[in-house]
């Protein structure tokens, strides 16, 4: 359900960045580092959010992919703990002969 969220959440965002990109069609002079170019507000505006998404989502990934990687270590870890337990469980189940 929070999937399905997001996606409506996205998809409204996306719409009210297309409507104020589309109402925004005036060129206006954009600052490099390196120059000045006339541009399309409606293109800044977009490649704007584009990359902001592509900031945020690459964020996200590397956020993702290191919490994968303490998980498997997490377990790699549980698992040896599990076998150093059973192995000393053996040890402590193994019979005697008290006669």
């Amino acid at each position: 359900m929070k999937i399905q969220w997001n996606m409506l959440f996205g998809i409204i965002f996306a719409l009210i960045v297309a409507v104020f990109a589309v109402i925004n069609v005036d060129s206006v002079s954009v600052n490099y580092l390196f120059g000045v170019g006339q541009w399309p507000l409606i293109l800044v505006i977009l490649i704007s959010v584009l990359l902001g998404g592509l900031i945020i989502g690459s964020a996200g990934m590397i956020r993702i992919y290191s919490l994968q990687r303490r998980v498997k270590q997490l377990e790699k870890e549980k698992r040896e703990r599990e076998e150093k337990n059973n192995s000393k469980n053996k040890n402590f189940d193994a019979p005697t002969d008290s006669k």
